[in-house]
């Protein structure tokens, strides 16, 4: 693992997910930017001294000069985004699989760039939009793209949190400290943040391509650098229009993401905070509620659930199905192929995540869209 380390809320959730199917050992890490913390935090989680690393080029310099058996196998990346392109990129060139956290990288052009080396290399790599794990959205997928709910006409997907309502990152509160700033966030804020999931949860789902962007992106908090608040209109390529929002200042949200998608026989909806229950609406006949854990969905929810119906099931789990498919292309001896085999977001769903988060930044500021009343 890169990044993660002590004080770190995202490494632990990295760790407990790999975890859950007795899948993967974590055997080595570069867990800080900081090489004395690095090495604690290794040592905290039982690493072996000679595998606690202090940076990512000592594990990876470290790795390849062990015995091709001994080595790790894959690597997690989940430092703050402005950490992601290099370390991935060298990681990719050696041979090991590579899980990366989203947004995958900074720029377009580190997207391009980094797509080509994993197709060069053909590499496994992962993109961890955990969201696409829940075994309801496998549901929801499966159920669109077979035609059951018939052509999409619309959709409509948000993600509402409150948590930066006021300047928290004044208070030195990591998280939020690394995510408002420009340099280590990239040139995207809420957007980047939550909105990428917005974003990669439509596709997806339903397959559909955004076409066009009108978007208008807000910063509601005096000071802050990036946005904190997205709005856009969305056109998708075959004539489905699209509402897409996100926002981090509204006070009391806390992980409000739901999709609703409509077609010309029917629809559903989904909320992640009630992840296990997905709604299905059909042309003339009562709507249907269906729960995880039943014998009546389709392979992928199936495959990807854990527990009897009525257990819970949620965060932890979806981010393992994505830790779970990686390993089975690792088994499998698969390449750059294996997101669409073993069904996790790849290369491409970062590649493309992080074009619309641009796409999104230059729509924003453009005034041609308005109209005055």
């Amino acid at each position: 693992m890169i990044g993660g380390g002590q004080g770190a809320f995202i490494g632990g959730v990295h760790r407990m997910a790999a975890r859950l199917d007795g899948l993967y050992d974590l055997v080595a890490g570069a867990l800080s930017s900081t090489p004395e913390k690095s090495i604690a935090s290794g040592r905290e989680l039982g690493l072996a001294d000679d595998r606690c690393y202090p940076t990512w080029q000592a594990m990876l310099e470290g790795e390849l000069a062990r015995p091709e058996g001994e080595r790790i196998q894959a690597v997690s990346i989940v430092t703050p985004n402005h950490a992601h392109f290099e370390p991935a990129l060298a990681f990719v060139d050696a041979g090991f699989a590579v899980i990366l956290d989203k947004p995958m990288v900074h720029t377009t052009e580190q997207a391009e760039a980094l797509a080509r080396k994993v197709r060069d290399r053909d590499a496994i790599f992962a993109v961890t939009y955990n969201y696409s794990g829940y075994p309801l959205v496998r549901q929801a997928r499966e159920m669109v793209r077979s035609g059951e709910i018939g052509e999409v006409r619309k959709v409509v997907v948000e993600y509402n949190q409150g948590w930066l309502a006021t300047k928290l990152e004044e208070s030195g509160q990591k998280q939020a400290d690394w995510r408002t700033d420009p340099s280590r966030s990239g040139v995207g804020g809420c957007i980047g943040d939550i909105g990428s999931h917005c974003e990669q949860l439509v596709a997806s789902i339903t397959g559909l391509e955004i076409d066009k962007i009108c978007a208008d992106l807000t910063t509601f908090v005096p000071g802050r650098e990036l946005d904190d608040d997205a709005n856009l209109l969305l056109r998708f390529k075959g004539g489905a229009r699209g509402l897409l929002f996100c926002s981090q200042i509204c006070v009391g949200g806390e992980n409000d993401l739901r999709i609703r998608v409509w077609g010309t026989k029917g629809g559903l909806a989904w909320h992640q905070e009630e992840p296990n229950r997905l709604l299905v609406h059909r042309l003339d006949q009562p709507d249907q509620v269906y729960r995880r854990g039943n014998g009546y969905l389709g392979e992928a929810a199936a495959a990807g659930t854990r527990l009897p119906s009525g257990h819970p099931e949620a965060f932890i789990e979806a981010f393992a199905n994505v830790y779970k498919a990686v390993a089975e292309a690792i088994y499998a001896g698969a390449g750059a192929d294996s997101p669409k085999r073993f069904g996790f977001p790849g290369v491409e769903d970062g590649a493309r995540g992080v074009q619309f988060i641009h796409r999104t930044v230059e729509s924003s500021r453009s005034e041609q869209k308005w109209t005055a009343l």
